[in-house]
């Protein structure tokens, strides 16, 4: 995987928790890895069953070794696209998910911007999978609602599901 600032793949044990936290809920979805960086989270999606998997990386080399392992590991469900995640949600409005990872760079303040641009992409009870800095200010937005939460001392994460709010 090419080096890129902010390219922090998600830790094996933090990743072990998330994929326990799915069990059984993974299967036959359609799943969105957004600032996809290594694409781990996508990767074990594809292999536990996911329906189709999309990945959204920004980094021109690293989406370029996406796409390679793609090939390599005959990842047929699982697509690469070269974009910048908040411009693709922003074009791709009509795209509908079931479970989207969400791990942008700790360094960016991409939250405000990321949530108006991310609901509209959900199907109602979808999950969506935050990682964040340990120190960052996460307020989720109204009718995201966090079922499981946990924190290393790097970052924090947590599972939560999408409930349309009435009205909304």
């Amino acid at each position: 995987m090419p080096d890129a600032d902010g390219l922090r793949p998600t830790g094996d044990r933090v990743r072990e928790t998330l994929f326990n936290w799915l069990q059984n809920r993974i299967e036959g979805r359609r799943v969105l890895d957004l600032f996809a960086g290594s694409g781990a989270l996508g990767f074990e999606a594809a292999s536990r069953g996911a329906a189709e998997v999309l990945l959204v990386e920004s980094h021109a080399p690293a989406a370029a070794s996406l796409r390679a392992s793609r090939e390599r590991l005959k990842a047929d469900r699982l697509q690469v696209v070269q974009a910048d995640a908040l411009a693709w949600m922003a074009g791709n409005a009509g795209e509908r998910f079931d479970l989207v990872f969400l791990d942008p760079p700790f360094a960016s303040d991409f939250w405000p911007r990321l949530w108006p641009l991310l609901l509209p992409l959900l199907h109602d009870g979808a999950l969506v999978y935050v990682e964040a800095a340990a120190a960052a200010a996460l307020a989720l937005p109204d009718g995201l609602v966090a079922l499981k939460e946990g924190k290393t001392r790097e970052s924090r994460y947590l599972l939560a599901q999408w409930q349309k709010p009435a009205g909304g």
